[in-house]
């Protein structure tokens, strides 16, 4: 969820809107977590939900690093599997899809909204070849709930929900970063497996729930930026 330097990987993405341009609404959607909005501003598309701007097509570096940072914590196991939570703008699944070492690769994001954009409206311009990958599905469910729940373990959770664990879309996500929620997230994950969230800032204290929580080699990966806090990613290994 960043908004910094223009991403060549997605068309459109190097013009940003001219002064005083002003946005487009192109959807605007009533769901059971509350509205989402689809918006053109210039050459970009933006999400917005219930008024909180969430992201748009200008950068992805940062989403990037999220499925890169993953991968290279991971040993040298074949075809690692990987959950991507939520889809977004699909920045961190076009990331996976154009990497051939990942196996299954599963998005959970709960807005059909935001499905329906990528599959048949405007956003499909930039993840359509990800989203036609065969090991690519989308699982339509609320990621929070879904981790709680029994179900499949895998290689990597690249998490990118909120704008971090201090600083969440809605108060539903913050069990995502609480002790409770992390333990699931250890526990979805196979031995050795990496966790990594995207977080607007550094979080310190985010970084010792995840050692509280049992995890190991907790670190953070940032994405240089030439004034301001950074965007970063921290990163944490579930005991082999």
């Amino acid at each position: 969820m960043s908004t910094a330097l223009p991403d060549e990987e997605f068309p459109g993405a190097r013009f940003g809107p001219g002064p005083g341009t002003p946005p487009v609404v192109l959807d605007r959607r009533e769901g059971p977590y509350g509205e989402v909005v689809l918006r053109r501003h210039g050459d970009l598309l933006q999400i917005i939900a219930n008024g909180t701007f969430l992201m748009d097509t200008s950068d992805g570096r940062s989403e990037r690093l999220l499925v890169d940072a993953a991968l290279g914590a991971l040993d040298g196991r074949p075809a690692p599997s990987v959950l991507v939570g939520g889809l977004g703008v699909g920045f961190s699944l076009v990331r996976a899809a154009g990497q051939e070492r990942w196996g299954r690769i599963a998005v959970a994001e709960r807005e059909d909204a935001i499905v329906e954009w990528h599959r048949t409206g405007p956003l499909g311009a930039y993840t359509a070849r990800a989203l036609a990958d065969p090991r690519t599905e989308i699982l339509r469910t609320d990621l929070v709930a879904y981790l709680r729940g029994p179900g499949e373990r895998f290689d990597a959770l690249c998490l990118d929900i909120d704008n971090g664990p201090g600083w969440t879309v809605d108060a539903g996500n913050g069990g995502l970063y609480d002790a409770a929620g992390l333990a699931a997230c250890r526990e979805r994950l196979t031995p050795g497996g990496v966790l990594a969230v995207w977080s607007a800032q550094p979080s310190p204290a985010f970084g010792e729930a995840l050692r509280n929580a049992g995890f190991q080699g907790v670190r953070t990966e940032e994405v240089p930026v030439a004034r301001g806090v950074p965007d970063v990613v921290h990163l944490a290994l579930r005991p082999a």
